[in-house]
């Protein structure tokens, strides 16, 4: 696969917009380990293969488990994650999802039990967040393999 343009170099205020927004969904509070599953499976769901590599390197560093990592895009047949975590998957695959109609009561009630207002629109935002990444990655074909977290790149 080859790139078909590298976004931040044609348009970097376009890109600085959309950083500005990821900046406040890394600052929001939300736990970085559900940010990392939600910004994975929004990707799985998208077929954004730079996200997911980015996402699953990314949330390894921080600790997570390579289980459930693999078996993130069958979360509703396992046991290993939290209701918490359930409850923003099957949000983010509702919102992220939007064309097959709507965001329905029963998952939206879901996240609330969760979440709390505020946490829920942080939530959102952080869906809206990737699903961008997303769209922009799957857009231009960027292509994966070369990310490492900031933890784990060498200095030169």
């Amino acid at each position: 696969m080859k790139a078909r343009l590298d976004a931040r170099k044609v348009a970097p205020k376009a890109l600085q917009a959309q950083f500005g927004v990821q900046k406040y969904v890394n600052e929001c509070g939300l736990e970085h380990s559900l940010l990392e599953l939600v910004k994975y499976r929004a990707s799985q769901l998208n077929g954004c293969a730079w996200c997911m590599d980015m996402h699953t390197k990314d949330a390894r560093a921080a600790g997570e488990t390579e289980q459930r990592l693999y078996l993130l895009s069958a979360w509703r047949e396992c046991p290993f994650y939290s209701e918490r975590e359930r409850a923003a998957l099957a949000w983010t695959e509702a919102v992220t999802q939007l064309a097959d109609g709507s965001v329905s009561d029963e998952v939206f009630e879901a996240a609330r039990a969760q979440f709390s207002e505020p946490e829920l629109v942080d939530l959102t935002m952080a869906i809206i967040a990737i699903n961008g990444w997303n769209r922009i990655n799957v857009a231009f074909r960027t292509v994966p393999g070369a990310y490492q977290p900031p933890s784990q790149k060498t200095s030169k």
